[in-house]
Formats: structure tokens, sequence, C-alpha cells
């Protein structure tokens, strides 16, 4: 640790958002003093979207999903999912 870092008392998110927008980190800590941290409960945000998909397409997801028993909207995700990792 280089030298003790002294947090603020904040007003409100922006107050802090702006801090924290300002400050340099490698002023204050070493690489040696991080530590690797989990949050398993934290979930990906989703965000609605509307696409158009011909009518016999949407068909034949419903078909399939309703065949492997998972609701058809995450069988679309997981196409895309997996034709994005194919594209990287």
């Amino acid at each position: 640790m280089k030298k003790k870092l002294v947090l603020p008392k904040f007003k409100n998110e922006d107050e802090e958002r702006d801090f924290w927008s300002k400050i340099d980190l490698s002023e204050y800590y070493e690489p040696e003093d991080l530590e690797e941290v989990s949050f398993p409960n934290l979930k990906p945000t989703s965000h609605p979207i509307s696409i158009r998909i011909p009518e016999y397409l949407l068909n034949r997801l419903k078909e399939r999903a309703n065949a492997i028993n998972i609701p058809y909207q995450s069988l679309i995700k997981e196409y895309i999912k997996r034709g994005l990792s194919s594209t990287l």
C-alpha cells in the first residue's frame, strides 16, 4: 500500500461517481494489495428488445424449445450467445 485512501462522505451517487472518476487508485494500492472477490448473486441485467422474425421461423423456434422443454426466448438467447462465441 502506498498511501492511505480516505473516503469522504458522499451526499448522493452523482457525487460519489464524480469522486471515483477523478481518482487514480494506483497512487494508493499496489497490485499485490488487491484481492480476488466473487459476487455469486449478481445476475446480468436484461433489456427487452423487439425484433422482427418471420412467423415460420418463430414457429420452428417454439417447436424446438418445446421439444427440449425450455422457454423459446431462452432458446433464442442461447442461439445468439453461441453465434457470438463462434465469431470471436
